[in-house]
Protein backbone atom coordinates (compact mmCIF):
# COMPACT_ATOMS: atom_id res chain seq x y z
CA UNK A 1 0.00 0.00 0.00
CA UNK A 2 2.83 2.46 0.32
CA UNK A 3 4.57 1.66 -2.60
CA UNK A 4 1.82 2.92 -4.47
CA UNK A 5 0.73 5.90 -2.06
CA UNK A 6 4.13 6.68 -2.99
CA UNK A 7 3.66 5.75 -6.34
CA UNK A 8 0.71 7.92 -6.68
CA UNK A 9 2.27 11.05 -5.19
CA UNK A 10 5.26 10.98 -7.50
CA UNK A 11 2.96 10.67 -10.23
CA UNK A 12 1.18 14.08 -9.17
CA UNK A 13 4.48 15.25 -8.59
CA UNK A 14 5.52 15.01 -11.97
CA UNK A 15 2.44 16.17 -13.57
CA UNK A 16 2.51 19.01 -11.07
CA UNK A 17 6.16 19.95 -12.74
CA UNK A 18 5.36 18.90 -16.11
CA UNK A 19 2.43 21.95 -15.99
CA UNK A 20 4.30 24.47 -14.42
CA UNK A 21 7.17 23.99 -16.92
CA UNK A 22 4.78 23.95 -19.64
CA UNK A 23 3.19 27.51 -18.21
CA UNK A 24 6.65 28.40 -18.24
CA UNK A 25 7.47 27.90 -21.67
CA UNK A 26 3.87 29.10 -22.80
CA UNK A 27 4.88 32.39 -21.04
CA UNK A 28 8.20 32.73 -22.51
CA UNK A 29 6.08 32.44 -26.23
CA UNK A 30 3.67 35.18 -24.72
CA UNK A 31 6.76 37.98 -25.34
CA UNK A 32 7.07 39.40 -28.35
CA UNK A 33 10.11 40.32 -30.41
CA UNK A 34 10.19 43.77 -31.98
CA UNK A 35 13.33 44.36 -34.46
CA UNK A 36 14.93 48.10 -34.75
CA UNK A 37 17.91 48.66 -36.75
CA UNK A 38 20.54 51.53 -36.14
CA UNK A 39 22.29 53.19 -38.94
CA UNK A 40 23.77 56.64 -38.30
CA UNK A 41 21.39 59.05 -36.89
CA UNK A 42 18.18 56.86 -37.24
CA UNK A 43 16.36 54.12 -36.70
CA UNK A 44 15.38 52.68 -40.26
CA UNK A 45 12.16 51.04 -39.07
CA UNK A 46 10.93 54.01 -37.45
CA UNK A 47 11.52 55.93 -40.58
CA UNK A 48 9.24 53.54 -42.74
CA UNK A 49 11.78 51.09 -43.67
CA UNK A 50 13.99 53.99 -44.91
CA UNK A 51 17.51 53.96 -44.90
CA UNK A 52 18.61 57.44 -45.47
CA UNK A 53 22.48 56.87 -46.02
CA UNK A 54 23.32 59.57 -42.92
CA UNK A 55 27.10 59.17 -42.21
CA UNK A 56 28.24 60.27 -38.68
CA UNK A 57 32.04 59.63 -37.39
CA UNK A 58 30.90 60.64 -33.79
CA UNK A 59 27.78 61.52 -31.91
CA UNK A 60 27.64 65.59 -33.33
CA UNK A 61 27.50 65.05 -36.69
CA UNK A 62 24.40 63.16 -35.78
CA UNK A 63 23.28 66.19 -33.43
CA UNK A 64 23.56 68.38 -36.49
CA UNK A 65 21.65 66.15 -39.12
CA UNK A 66 18.55 65.35 -36.92
CA UNK A 67 18.41 69.16 -35.94
CA UNK A 68 18.34 69.66 -39.51
CA UNK A 69 15.94 67.23 -40.71
CA UNK A 70 14.52 65.19 -37.24
CA UNK A 71 11.60 66.53 -36.73
CA UNK A 72 10.07 66.22 -40.59
CA UNK A 73 11.66 62.84 -40.36
CA UNK A 74 9.56 62.12 -37.64
CA UNK A 75 6.65 63.89 -38.70
CA UNK A 76 6.32 61.77 -42.05
CA UNK A 77 6.93 58.19 -40.46
CA UNK A 78 4.41 56.33 -38.37
CA UNK A 79 4.40 55.88 -34.99
CA UNK A 80 4.55 52.17 -33.93
CA UNK A 81 1.39 50.73 -32.59
CA UNK A 82 1.58 47.94 -29.77
CA UNK A 83 -0.86 45.97 -27.66
CA UNK A 84 0.02 46.29 -23.74
CA UNK A 85 1.66 43.28 -23.19
CA UNK A 86 5.54 41.76 -22.76
CA UNK A 87 8.21 42.94 -25.67
CA UNK A 88 12.06 42.09 -26.90
CA UNK A 89 13.15 45.09 -28.56
CA UNK A 90 16.13 43.44 -30.61
CA UNK A 91 18.21 46.38 -31.23
CA UNK A 92 21.11 46.16 -33.95
CA UNK A 93 24.04 49.01 -34.44
CA UNK A 94 24.20 47.71 -38.31
CA UNK A 95 27.07 50.12 -39.36
CA UNK A 96 27.67 53.24 -36.89
CA UNK A 97 31.17 52.99 -36.59
CA UNK A 98 30.91 54.13 -31.96
CA UNK A 99 29.55 52.31 -28.83
CA UNK A 100 25.31 52.83 -29.40
CA UNK A 101 22.57 52.44 -27.06
CA UNK A 102 18.66 52.10 -26.37
CA UNK A 103 15.84 54.23 -24.27
CA UNK A 104 12.48 53.60 -24.48
CA UNK A 105 10.49 55.44 -22.07
CA UNK A 106 7.09 56.60 -21.17
CA UNK A 107 6.53 59.87 -22.87
CA UNK A 108 6.54 62.09 -19.64
CA UNK A 109 8.99 60.59 -18.10
CA UNK A 110 11.88 62.54 -16.72
CA UNK A 111 15.24 60.65 -15.82
CA UNK A 112 16.15 63.62 -13.19
CA UNK A 113 12.88 62.70 -11.13
CA UNK A 114 13.66 59.87 -8.41
CA UNK A 115 9.58 59.23 -8.46
CA UNK A 116 9.74 58.42 -12.14
CA UNK A 117 12.34 55.96 -11.40
CA UNK A 118 10.17 54.20 -8.89
CA UNK A 119 6.70 54.43 -10.75
CA UNK A 120 7.29 54.64 -14.43
CA UNK A 121 8.49 52.39 -17.57
CA UNK A 122 11.96 53.00 -18.69
CA UNK A 123 14.00 50.67 -20.21
CA UNK A 124 17.62 51.40 -21.59
CA UNK A 125 21.07 50.19 -22.10
CA UNK A 126 24.43 50.35 -24.37
CA UNK A 127 27.28 48.53 -25.33
CA UNK A 128 26.03 48.26 -28.69
CA UNK A 129 28.95 48.57 -31.08
CA UNK A 130 29.13 48.06 -34.37
CA UNK A 131 27.97 44.97 -35.94
CA UNK A 132 26.13 43.97 -32.09
CA UNK A 133 22.69 43.41 -31.41
CA UNK A 134 21.26 43.36 -27.76
CA UNK A 135 17.85 42.36 -26.68
CA UNK A 136 16.10 44.66 -24.07
CA UNK A 137 12.95 43.31 -22.47
CA UNK A 138 10.17 45.16 -20.70
CA UNK A 139 6.10 44.94 -20.37
CA UNK A 140 4.66 47.70 -21.66
CA UNK A 141 1.01 49.09 -20.34
CA UNK A 142 -1.39 51.58 -22.44
CA UNK A 143 0.28 54.64 -22.97
CA UNK A 144 2.18 56.87 -24.84
CA UNK A 145 6.26 56.34 -25.33
CA UNK A 146 9.23 57.08 -26.21
CA UNK A 147 12.49 55.38 -27.99
CA UNK A 148 15.40 56.56 -29.03
CA UNK A 149 19.57 56.31 -28.55
CA UNK A 150 20.84 59.32 -26.89
CA UNK A 151 24.18 57.97 -27.97
CA UNK A 152 23.52 58.21 -31.84
CA UNK A 153 21.31 61.00 -30.95
CA UNK A 154 17.99 59.90 -32.96
CA UNK A 155 14.86 61.33 -33.21
CA UNK A 156 12.65 60.37 -30.84
CA UNK A 157 10.60 58.24 -31.81
CA UNK A 158 7.13 57.55 -30.44
CA UNK A 159 5.11 54.31 -29.77
CA UNK A 160 1.28 53.95 -28.98
CA UNK A 161 0.30 50.98 -26.53
CA UNK A 162 -3.26 50.16 -26.55
CA UNK A 163 -5.67 47.11 -26.31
Amino acid sequence: MKRNAFSYIAAIGGALFALNFASLANAADDVTVITLTQTPCQFIEAENGVDHGFTSTEQADCEKINAATGDKRVAESDALTLKPGKYIFRVTNKNVPYSLGFWLREEDYNWANPIHKLSKISVSGGGLDTGTTLDYEVELKEGEYLYSCPLNTTPDYKLHVKS
